[in-house]
């Protein structure tokens, strides 16, 4: 599996995380399906777990951080707002996503199709203006997960994350 590791500075849209990466693991399993995904974030302690696709507008999320496993299908993603970079998808990729990160659809095969989870104890909420003091604040606030969602307890995010 390759992982590449972004990192995006803020906008006046799109905070992005100052403190965390962005984590895309290519090919986490050559043919790993939504439920595959399901059963592996459940396995590592991600919950608030759901499957659809990716909203094509630019949008972030404040109060959790957030993995996207490609359970089928495949797409081009904007991650980092509109001065952020275009990123290829496909079936078995997983994309972590820190708070604050923006991210938006730019094109998908018909049927493309993401399943979503956060940390436990984080919900997000989905934000598509300039950030506040509050939002900049929470997005500050938020820790580094216990687990990853796909390596669990060691690896990934728990030691890229500093």
């Amino acid at each position: 599996m390759k992982t590449q590791e972004l990192t995006f500075p803020p906008s006046e849209q799109i905070p992005n995380n100052e403190r965390f990466s962005v984590l895309i693991y290519q090919g986490v399993e050559q043919a790993l399906d939504s439920a595959g995904f399901e059963a592996l974030f459940s396995r590592n302690g991600w919950t608030g777990i759901w499957r659809n696709g990716v909203f094509d507008y630019h949008h972030y999320h404040s109060k959790a951080h957030e993995v996207l496993g490609v359970g089928c299908g495949d797409a081009t993603l904007q991650i980092g707002g509109p001065q952020g970079e275009a990123v290829d998808v496909k079936q078995g990729d997983c994309l972590i996503l820190p708070a604050g990160t923006g991210h938006k659809r730019l094109k998908a095969s018909a049927d493309f199709q993401v399943v979503g989870a956060y940390p436990p104890g984080q919900e997000a909420d989905i934000q598509t203006s300039s950030p506040d003091d509050d939002m900049l604040a929470a997005i500050k606030s938020l820790p580094k997960p216990e687990t990853d969602p796909v390596h669990g307890a060691v690896g990934g995010l728990t030691t890229m994350w500093r």
